[in-house]
């Protein structure tokens, strides 16, 4: 029902634009439109602009700016904004909007990463974008962002020290600054146009993944189009986890270092990668890859040296790549998180498989796993709110006297409600993709969430608004040099599926190190080769 108010709308000042300047003068009108940037200098954002609790907001900066996105040069005003919390203890959220001179009438909200704390880029592509295309501000969105409530310190997106405070930790955990923002952009962009936006889109990845979901779940009728990259959906599950792990490989002798990641990824890679009909470093057919760490076990399982893994080394390979579940309830009703795969390698010079380059400790290394300091900040702030709490000595498989906590915290932190039937019934349209080879979330866990929405929704009625995409060989946001670097144009494939109905038809995914393509299978599918020229999509058939 949202959709139709704001259509008419547009459609009636079109109708009135073409009877008073003609048609040619009102394609004009409908594209070439400037937002009023002076006026929304200083300006307030009332509470009765947000549908959640807030005590308001004050725009503290608006400026037209130009900037050159993808080859071009775009005008637009930089609306820098702050919302203020209801708890006078808790941080502002700080927002930032971009309104394009000539609109095209979308808008488009970016999530984060990490524990979030900083403002995304309101110029940046979506996920896995590719950067031959325009991004969305270059196609002339308006765009906008926020830090989800808190400001990181020098440690950027791993700081959690936010999550001391109530609102503040529901404001990113639960995802309540996402509905927030949304709501004071949107207030923003009408009193900058004169009007709303007629389509609303999301797109983020990892924990913007997560957020993606999350306005899906919690708000279906905020977004017509969303794309949700990696997601870190079930946040606390894969905290435990990650938890387990770094006690796992804290203990002497235990972790293996980039020699021995190297090692490790060089060994599945030559038991599996042909696996698919061609040997290309890039694994498809997951499924055919059984790897077993103990093939590399050293003499008497001591560790004598790079070509070998001791037994305490097999013991932390097989905890990262094996489901962790814990012998306990928590009210999310999640039972375990699927482990990781032991697929993403790197360029050789840098340690791989995400395990960092030094072994778990107190404090806790830099140069350790993104996910063992995320492990950290997650017990120091938002478990125990200790700063000087020792993260190594809670056991997530015997948690004692935080287990009412963890259990509470799950309530926020794993957004896992299958059920996207009040989505599809508002027209919205959701893709979904991961990366085989991800090294910070498992893309089992996608694969589980899908597979949730396929026994709630129905499968044929899943079809009509969503799609997923494993993407063979891709890690992380394409950090480092991945197997397959993935670039795809979602945002043109989204764009036609909301606004003129048309679903993706056999998209293609580019390398974008290398330029060669495969074809992007719904999953459970996989790209298997055929014949013909092993770089092109064409040579490959999606199997299941």
């Amino acid at each position: 029902m949202r959709r139709f108010p704001v259509g008419l709308a547009l459609a009636t000042t079109l109708v009135s634009t073409t009877a008073l300047l003609g048609p040619a003068a009102a394609a004009t009108a409908a594209v070439d439109t400037a937002p009023r940037c002076a006026e929304l200098a200083g300006s307030e954002i009332p509470a009765s602009a947000i549908s959640l609790p807030t005590r308001g907001g004050r725009v503290g900066s608006a400026s037209l700016v130009t900037q050159t996105l993808g080859g071009g040069t775009i005008e637009y005003c930089s609306v820098g904004a702050a919302l203020f919390p209801v708890d006078p203890s808790a941080p502002e959220i700080r927002l930032q909007v971009a309104m394009p001179v000539g609109w095209n009438r979308n808008a488009m909200m970016f999530g984060g990463g990490g524990y979030n704390g900083t403002i995304p880029s309101i110029a940046q592509n979506v996920p896995f974008g590719r950067p031959d295309q325009p991004a969305p501000l270059a196609r002339r969105y308006a765009t906008f962002a926020s830090d989800s409530g808190h400001q990181a310190g020098p440690t950027g997106s791993l700081d959690g020290s936010f999550g001391v405070n109530d609102e503040a930790l529901r404001n990113f955990a639960a995802g309540d600054a996402l509905k927030k923002t949304r709501d004071a952009a949107m207030y923003l962009i009408r009193r900058g146009y004169g009007a709303g936006p007629g389509r609303t889109y999301f797109a983020g990845g990892s924990t913007g993944g997560r957020e993606a979901l999350i306005v899906t779940q919690r708000w279906p009728d905020a977004f017509d189009g969303v794309i949700s990259a990696y997601p870190a959906w079930n946040n606390m599950a894969e905290i435990l986890q990650l938890g387990y792990l770094a006690r796992v490989m804290s203990r002497p002798g235990a972790f293996p270092g980039p020699d021995k990641q190297t090692l490790l990824y060089e060994s599945v890679m030559a038991a599996c990668d042909g696996r698919d009909g061609l040997e290309d470093r890039i694994i498809s057919n997951l499924g055919g890859c059984d790897f077993d760490p103990r093939v590399l076990r050293c003499p008497d399982g001591a560790d004598v040296g790079p070509t070998c893994l001791s037994d305490p080394q097999i013991a932390s390979v097989t905890a990262a790549s094996r489901p962790f579940s814990w012998p306990y309830r928590i009210a999310s009703g999640e039972r375990y998180y699927p482990g990781f795969p032991l697929l993403s390698g790197a360029d050789m010079r840098t340690p791989v498989l995400g395990f960092g380059s030094a072994a778990p400790a107190n404090p806790m290394p830099v140069t350790s796993g993104y996910g063992a300091q995320y492990w950290e900040q997650w017990v120091k702030y938002f478990l125990t709110r200790d700063p000087q709490q020792n993260s190594l000595d809670i056991d997530p498989r015997r948690p004692g006297k935080w287990l009412p906590r963890i259990s509470y915290l799950s309530t926020i932190q794993d957004r896992n409600n299958s059920d996207l039937r009040p989505f599809a019934r508002s027209g919205g349209k959701l893709l979904l993709l991961h990366g085989a080879a991800d090294e910070l979330v498992s893309h089992r866990s996608t694969n589980d969430y899908y597979q949730r929405v396929l026994d709630t929704v129905g499968p044929r009625q899943t079809r009509e608004f969503m799609r997923y995409y494993l993407v063979p060989g891709a890690n992380h946001a394409n950090v480092g040099a991945p197997a397959f670097a993935a670039n795809w144009d979602s945002l043109s494939a989204l764009e036609r599926w909301v606004e003129k109905g048309q679903p993706p038809v056999e998209p293609v995914a580019v390398d974008a190190r290398s330029g060669r393509t495969r074809p992007l299978c719904e999953y459970p599918s996989w790209p298997k080769y055929r014949s013909g020229d092993p770089d092109s999509a064409q040579s490959f058939v999606c199997v299941r």
